[in-house]
């Protein structure tokens, strides 16, 4: 009888040690929230995150920087409008985002990467797959996000100078006018940035090589278009550099406004596509944002996994 009690001992230790406590869970009972209900909140917590909300004083800095860089210069204009009581405003709505679209290719650059390379390189999108939201759902949650942070950054300096422009007591519908075709204009550029930016992104999980390849992309396409045609409109072949301007996102933009928006093309020579060229700008655009939506939902259904 004494050998058999360390045995009995040992048995009632382990049983202890395999216990399930009781420590306090609840049942949920309340509403189970579906698809519409996470991809709404993966789309705001991106969109903020495009402006560092929410995050640390780091991650505000530069797209706040940005920001402030795209609205400082339309302030001014307003500020000298007013102050000179200028007739027009010194420069066109829809002529303000391609003045500034080195900011806004730097915006896209930094914050494209930002959007997407943390769910790749954390390996953490087939957790997104676990809950209600579908290989679509994440990728219109992250391009409406990216797309409606650059509708922000590009839409309120043309907000501020319309209003200036209102201020200084321009003519109201000649204004209206040019404030609904500029904002027309940068809802394209919008999209077609945030496409290609996140397609870019989503290639590779390392922040800095998508910042560089984004950099990469929209900087040498634009100088190696403009050079091609600045050659044609030496050499007088000035029929070529409509063609020429398809191949290029700030070129397309520009050359699609001055078909159909009445602004004034910045091609050299202000060469712009006809109305019938700018149906084929219009196809092109329309084309590449679907391309860039059809990649990315290419790209998910493999990372996904």
């Amino acid at each position: 009888m004494q050998r058999t009690q360390p045995a009995q001992t040992t048995a009632a230790s382990a049983g202890d040690q395999s216990r399930i406590h009781n420590i306090g869970y609840r049942g949920y009972d309340g509403p189970r929230l579906g698809r519409s209900y996470a991809t709404r909140s993966l789309y705001s917590q991106s969109l903020r995150g495009a402006y560092g909300l929410g995050r640390s004083v780091k991650s505000k800095v530069l797209p706040m920087l940005l920001f402030a860089v795209m609205c400082v210069p339309a302030a001014i204009m307003v500020a000298v409008a007013v102050a000179t009581k200028a007739k027009e405003l010194p420069v066109d709505y829809t002529r303000y985002a391609i003045m500034m679209q080195a900011v806004i290719s730097l915006y896209v650059a930094s914050q494209a990467p930002q959007s997407v390379s943390r769910d790749l390189r954390f390996r953490t999108i087939p957790l997104y797959f676990s809950r209600p939201i579908e290989i679509a759902d994440y990728v219109r949650a992250k391009y409406a996000a990216l797309a409606s942070a650059l509708f922000i950054l590009t839409a309120v300096p043309l907000v501020v100078l319309y209003v200036g422009a209102l201020l200084a007591k321009l003519d109201f519908a000649h204004q209206t006018e040019g404030f609904a075709e500029g904002l027309v204009s940068v809802a394209l550029l919008s999209l077609l940035f945030a496409g290609i930016g996140l397609v870019i992104a989503a290639v590779t999980p390392r922040r800095g090589f998508g910042i560089a390849a984004v950099i990469a992309v929209l900087t040498i396409s634009y100088g190696a278009v403009s050079t091609l045609q600045a050659i044609s409109d030496a050499q007088g072949s000035t029929g070529a550099i409509p063609w020429i301007g398809l191949f290029s996102p700030i070129t397309l933009i520009d050359g699609l406004q001055s078909a159909f928006l009445g602004a004034t093309s910045a091609a050299p020579g202000g060469v712009g596509p006809s109305h019938a060229q700018g149906v084929v700008y219009v196809l092109v655009l329309l084309g590449l944002i679907a391309a860039c939506y059809g990649l990315l939902i290419r790209r998910y259904k493999k990372v996904g996994l």
